[in-house]
């Protein structure tokens, strides 16, 4: 059975963020509240969001997004969003603040704990109309601007997803010109995000054509033509800039086909709040250690992954990954990051009840799982 599932309105294109005076009138909203973070205050970006809207309103700022967004930080916002009589979000940032945005408007429209929302508690069923959210994505790489999940560490330690159609974007902007100031290695990071949606998208095991065709086309964008290096080469590069924003709303797009481990062992390392790991940057690690486990299994679909990433049919994808990551200057290891072997027991059950592993091409246990970190520890 196919399930064919699409996103919402998109915008995109260097100057699109004068269309947000357009989308919150056309969404009813005159209050909103900004989520954003303090990085996207420093870096003028959110005096480029507020020039956009219209005089006539006057939003509320909330620049507390942790790196990881928290239950607790979405407790704060929401607080703020119902003491300030705010009718709707405007998120602008990486999807940290994007995903931040989207639990808020879930919890000002819903009643009881986060955590009874979060997909592995039964939450798709429960969650039910929002308060409008529009998205202005700063990078590319989550493609959360599109996408129907909030991934939020909850106050039990875990993080876990939240997931419904109610929490897409009434109306997602994306504006490559946000994204010009973004320094190389968090360019390489957002983006290598994006290039693991599109990838593990490809290889899950869920029918959905369509969304195997827009995740190609985000695989060729970003690496066949080479705009994800070509961006971290020169960050003023416009076209590479275009490129890399549409890639990344691709990879959320493909990625109603489902995910896989990857996501999974990015879940559980970026739920151990002392190390702070970035989401993108672990996605990237910990991929080729995924497509080896895999590769029984994704036999169909990693031509078509190599002939997108622009390779010979005889290239060996996770040492092409592997070889990437070295260019892009990023981590070479799980180890690197700070990840022991101590950690292992927890991550690996972590990783075992993530629900992105139940779309892995292959089944993993725990005890699999610990053999997949260690592996990607080496």
């Amino acid at each position: 059975m196919a399930n064919l599932t699409f996103c919402t309105t998109t915008v995109l294109d260097h100057g699109a963020i004068s269309q947000l005076a357009a989308a919150l009138q056309a969404n009813g909203i005159k209050r909103p509240l900004i989520c954003t973070d303090k990085g996207i205050v420093a870096a003028g970006i959110l005096d480029k969001v507020r020039g956009a809207i219209p005089n006539d309103i006057q939003p509320t700022i909330y620049d507390g997004t942790p790196a990881n967004p928290t239950e607790n930080a979405v407790l704060e916002a929401a607080e703020i969003y119902k003491a300030e009589g705010c009718d709707g979000i405007v998120s602008v940032g990486g999807g940290s603040s994007i995903d931040l945005g989207k639990a808020v408007a879930l919890n000002v429209t819903h009643e009881g704990d986060l955590l009874g929302y979060t997909a592995g508690m039964g939450g798709v069923a429960k969650i039910g109309a929002v308060a409008p959210l529009i998205a202005v994505p700063t990078t590319s790489g989550t493609g959360s601007e599109v996408s129907s999940g909030s991934v939020v560490v909850m106050n039990n330690g875990e993080k876990l997803i939240l997931a419904s159609k109610n929490l897409v974007p009434r109306m997602a902007i994306c504006d490559p010109q946000l994204t010009i100031g973004l320094p190389p290695m968090l360019t390489a990071a957002t983006g290598m995000d994006a290039m693991a949606h599109c990838i593990e998208a490809v290889c899950s095991p869920q029918v959905n054509p369509p969304a195997e065709a827009v995740g190609l086309d985000g695989i060729r964008r970003g690496l066949g033509q080479g705009f994800l290096e070509a961006a971290v080469a020169d960050g003023k590069n416009e076209e590479a800039r275009w490129n890399m924003m549409l890639a990344s709303t691709e990879g959320a797009m493909a990625f109603t086909k489902g995910l896989g481990a990857v996501h999974s062992m990015s879940h559980a390392c970026g739920s151990v709040k002392e190390l702070g790991l970035h989401h993108g940057t672990l996605n990237a690690v910990v991929m080729p250690t995924v497509l080896r486990y895999n590769h029984d299994r994704i036999g169909e679909a990693l031509p078509r992954i190599r002939e997108a990433m622009g390779l010979k049919q005889t290239a060996d994808v996770a040492e092409e990954i592997e070889a990437l990551n070295q260019r892009l200057g990023l981590p070479k290891n799980l180890s690197e990051m700070g990840v022991t072997e101590d950690r292992i027991d927890y991550l690996s059950a972590h990783a075992a009840r993530d629900v992105c592993t139940f779309t892995n091409p292959k089944p993993a246990s725990a005890e699999e799982y610990a053999g997949m970190f260690r592996d990607a520890m080496a």
